[in-house]
Parts: C-alpha cells; sequence; structure tokens
C-alpha cells in the first residue's frame, strides 16, 4: 500500500470514527458510569467486533450477507433490539444512594460486562459489514498480495478507532462526572443515554 493510499486511509477511517453512533453513545455511557480508564474495556469489544467484520468482508461471507434479504434483516432487527434493550434497561436503572452523606453509588459493572456489550453493540450492525464492502475495495489492490494489505487496513482502522473512541468520545463525557454525582444527575444522564440507544435502534430500523 503507497504512502499516498494510506493517508487516504487514514483520513476516512478518521471520519468514520467521529461520526457518532451506537459505539460511541457506548463508549460515553461506560466512561460515566466506570470512568475514563476502565471504558477501554467497552472500546476493545468494539474493536474486536470491527476485525470481525473485516475479516467477513475479506473472506466474502459479507457478499453473502449483503445479498441475503432474510439473514440482513435478522441481524438487523437482532441489532435493533439489543439497542432498544440497553436504552430501556439503562432509562430505569436507579442510583443507589447511600443512607449517610448523600454519595451516589453506581452499580460495578465488570470489564468483561464492558467488552461484551462492546462487542454486540458494533456487531449485530449488518450495515456495518455492507459498509465495509464498499470501503474496503477502495484500498485494496488486487494485483498486489492480499494479507498485507489487509493487515495495515485493519490496524489503522483499529488505531483510530480506539484513539478517538478513548480520547475523544470518553473524555467527552468527563465534564459530565460531576454531574453524575448525584442521584438527580443520574437519572437525567440514564434517561438521556437510554434514549439515544433506542433512536440509534430507530435508525437501525428504518434508515435502508
Amino acid at each position: 500500500m503507497s504512502f499516498s493510499l494510506w493517508l487516504s486511509l487514514l483520513t476516512a477511517c478518521l471520519v468514520i470514527s467521529f461520526t457518532p453512533g451506537a459505539g460511541a453513545i457506548n463508549t460515553m455511557s461506560n466512561a460515566l458510569a466506570s470512568g475514563w480508564r476502565r471504558s477501554i474495556w467497552g472500546i476493545v469489544g468494539q474493536v474486536v467486533a470491527l476485525i470481525v467484520h473485516i475479516v467477513i468482508v475479506a473472506a466474502g461471507v459479507g457478499v453473502f450477507v449483503a445479498k441475503s434479504p432474510a439473514l440482513f434483516a435478522g441481524i438487523r432487527y437482532a441489532g435493533a433490539a439489543y439497542l432498544i434493550y440497553l436504552g430501556a434497561r439503562m432509562a430505569v436503572t436507579k442510583p443507589k444512594q447511600a443512607d449517610t452523606g448523600g454519595v451516589v453509588v453506581v452499580p460495578h459493572v465488570t470489564n468483561r460486562a464492558m467488552l461484551l456489550r462492546g462487542l454486540w453493540v458494533n456487531l449485530l450492525n449488518p450495515k456495518a459489514i455492507v459498509f465495509f464492502l464498499a470501503f474496503i475495495p477502495q484500498f485494496v489492490r488486487l494485483d498486489q498480495p492480499q494479507v498485507p494489505q489487509y493487515a495495515i487496513l485493519a490496524a489503522t482502522a483499529v488505531a483510530v478507532d480506539v484513539l478517538v473512541m478513548w480520547f475523544f468520545f470518553a473524555a467527552a463525557a468527563k465534564p459530565f462526572g460531576r454531574f453524575a454525582s448525584t442521584a438527580r444527575g443520574q437519572r437525567v444522564l440514564n434517561t438521556v443515554f437510554g434514549a439515544l440507544f433506542v433512536v440509534v435502534a430507530g435508525v437501525l430500523l428504518f434508515m435502508h
């Protein structure tokens, strides 16, 4: 892969990563609930799903998914249902307040739970596969070895996604930390982020 082509790939990955979606909402939610450092586990899950999508496209399975309306719809509905479930669960979550001092105790979420949630949020999105089907061929030359090209593409996409999610979206949640330390603030934030998950689910369902 030439340097100029890689720069184009880098620019495209930056634009894609900065576009708000379910992954960004999930990252900000994790950062608010578990802190900036631990939010990396949700990002790791999202990145694993990204790699799976790239492998699926590279293996040619993505074409089959894109051309199978029933399979595509099944994954799409499952993804939307999962986002709605996350949104509803978040919206009804109530902070536990200690008896003294008015300190809000946030229910502990394990690293594994954040990783799995990040994985499923990104994995159950068939449009990501279709997008990569259109995106990847722009940066892969058939007259050159395929494996090194896909390795560079995957490494670039992963690096950009981790940096943008952790240092932009997760960091963007920091100013809300003090607001989230009160019971009222957490209820508001839970409702807002829960609603955002449902909105993304609606987009996944009704935009074709």
